[in-house]
């Protein structure tokens, strides 16, 4: 089973688009599947739209009263995707407003099958690259991405900004049963949850990968969501809290990553200080 995670706020002109365009590649490929959009409060007709997809898709809607930001929208898809997914399951991100080709999912999984437990898409990987985004917005995004290779050296990992990735679900099990709520810590801080996530779940002890993408900004419709000041800092809070001695999340979970790739149940058993609970699918009527 393939579980699509898709924050959506304010995405009106998208939605009508992109939620066919899942479900015709997933029906092309023969895949079992099911959408969990988590709707950001939005203020336009986004959950009518949703509503009315419904009706014909596999979709599942949760929707926040008042507008949260992608931190917590994040954090609630995968935890609500997680508590409904079999261990062996698929979990994807995609965005909700159209720059993410649904027909690289199936590329994403086929790299899952080599070995890895997460694998991104990569603007920066041969084969990659953005369509759409303007120099200053490129040079800054790139500069960003380099700057938290640096400090955050996960390996095989260029895009950190990217939220389309697929993970097996398992992973993102385990991750909620050691980081528990934490696991998107930083949740009001733009678009900072996208790397926190690639960095706890290798800080578990996950391999990751990529695969080049190109990014159709050119097929956005909606406004930017991302305040660029607020995730820089977000980055630079994160890189405190990664690296700061004794008690930052690298001095945190030393040992995590090696007993987790060598004894799963032990490093559960030894780092895990939260009962995973499939509540939340109640929530939903999944």
């Amino acid at each position: 089973m393939i579980w699509i995670v898709l924050p959506a706020y304010n995405e009106e002109a998208s939605l009508p688009k992109l939620l066919p365009k899942i479900d015709a590649a997933m029906r092309e490929r023969k895949a079992d599947y099911r959408m969990i959009v988590v709707n950001d409060g939005s203020t336009d007709r986004t959950g009518e739209i949703l509503g009315e997809c419904a009706k014909s898709l596999p979709l599942q809607v949760f929707t926040h009263p008042i507008n949260r930001g992608l931190g917590e929208t994040e954090r609630d898809g995968f935890e609500i995707a997680a508590a409904a997914a079999g261990p062996d399951d698929v979990i994807v991100r995609v965005e909700g407003d159209d720059t993410h080709d649904p027909q690289y999912i199936f590329r994403l999984i086929e790299k899952l099958g080599e070995g890895f437990d997460v694998v991104n898409t990569s603007r920066f990987q041969p084969g990659g690259t953005q369509l759409g985004v303007s120099t200053y917005r490129a040079f800054i995004s790139r500069c960003a991405n380099l700057f938290m290779g640096v400090v955050f050296p996960v390996p095989n990992v260029r895009d950190f900004s990217c939220g389309f990735r697929a993970y097996r679900a398992r992973v993102v099990q385990d991750a909620v049963s050691v980081f528990g709520n934490d696991f998107v810590q930083l949740r009001g801080l733009g678009f900072t949850s996208t790397l926190e996530m690639v960095v706890k779940l290798h800080l578990l002890g996950c391999r990751c990968a990529e695969v080049p993408f190109v990014l159709r900004y050119d097929q956005k419709e909606s406004a930017s969501k991302m305040v660029s000041s607020i995730t820089a800092l977000g980055y630079l809070i994160m890189g405190v809290l990664y690296h700061w001695p004794f008690s930052g999340w690298a001095a945190q979970y030393r040992g995590l990553r090696n007993l987790y790739r060598a004894d799963r149940e032990r490093a559960l058993g030894r780092f895990g200080r939260h009962t995973f609970k499939r509540t939340a699918i109640s929530r939903i009527g999944l």
